[in-house]
């Protein structure tokens, strides 16, 4: 069966096991059916996320004018900081801006590759996690908006990273830790606009990934050179594909190419 589309990232529903859904155009598949298959990865061409056009991507799945000019990549989208929809000043849309940053939002701890901390809409719980490969976490504080968010975060990772380091994460070279101290150790650095959104009285979420082997040494694949990739899918975790050779490949890196996928 070959399917072909342009890659997005996968949707997933938490269950006792993550299950991971991957939507190439005309067809869904679920990929946690695939594994122990063997995969054939074809790159094919590109198209934007944003204009559909076959233009090589620059950016998170857009080309190079659409990233400068499409609400959905500001800068507010990687620094929730420079959010302005709360004070009702545009960057580039500020209807959109308002639709986005005036929602609740989760300022959380995660545990991937270590202990970080996060942003995320509330109504990405547990999404956020999931996608980057987190096996445990706990949301700290919620907040009415974007910008209080982002400054808290800003606060926090003076004191806990915020970044995840995907090899240790796909090896799961990480131990458990004890979140609830984690919070309840990060409280008194949350800026004073947000404190009495802190949230005292809740349990660490726990995360099961649908993975038969970790990678070793994991090998990232760049299907833009290779062009071409046959191997047996092992695993999946956050956004990558995990297979026996160790090669892994991650979909949401790779938002806007078009491959074919023959199993």
């Amino acid at each position: 069966m070959t399917y072909q589309g342009v890659l997005k990232k996968m949707m997933t529903e938490n269950s006792d096991q993550i299950q991971y859904y991957l939507d190439m155009n005309d067809d869904f598949i679920n990929m946690n059916q695939l594994l122990n298959t063997t995969i054939t990865l074809d790159f094919v061409t590109y198209e934007c996320l944003n204009c559909h056009l076959e233009k090589e991507i620059y950016r998170q799945g857009f080309c190079k004018s659409c990233f400068f000019d499409t609400p959905n990549a500001g800068d507010w989208i990687m620094r929730p900081e420079l959010s302005t929809a709360h004070l009702g000043i545009e960057d580039r849309n500020l209807t959109y801006e308002k639709s986005v940053q005036l929602k609740p939002h989760i300022v959380y701890l995660a545990n991937s590759s270590n202990v970080k901390v996060g942003v995320t809409r509330k109504q990405q719980v547990p999404t956020r996690w999931i996608d980057q490969g987190a096996h445990e976490a706990i949301e700290i504080v919620e907040v009415p908006n974007r910008y209080l968010a982002g400054i808290t975060e800003v606060a926090l990772k003076a004191y806990v990273a915020d970044k995840t380091n995907w090899r240790k994460m796909l090896k799961n070279d990480n131990a458990d830790e004890n979140l609830l101290e984690w919070r309840d150790q990060l409280k008194q650095y949350i800026p004073d606009e947000a404190k009495a959104y802190f949230i005292a009285n809740n349990k660490e979420t726990k995360l099961n990934f649908p993975v038969v082997k970790y990678p070793e040494k994991p090998k990232s694949l760049n299907l833009k050179k290779t062009l071409h990739y046959t191997g047996t899918l092992v695993g999946i975790k956050g956004q990558y594909l995990i297979f026996e050779d160790e090669t892994v490949f991650n979909v949401r890196a790779n938002e806007g190419l078009v491959v074919s996928i023959k199993v």
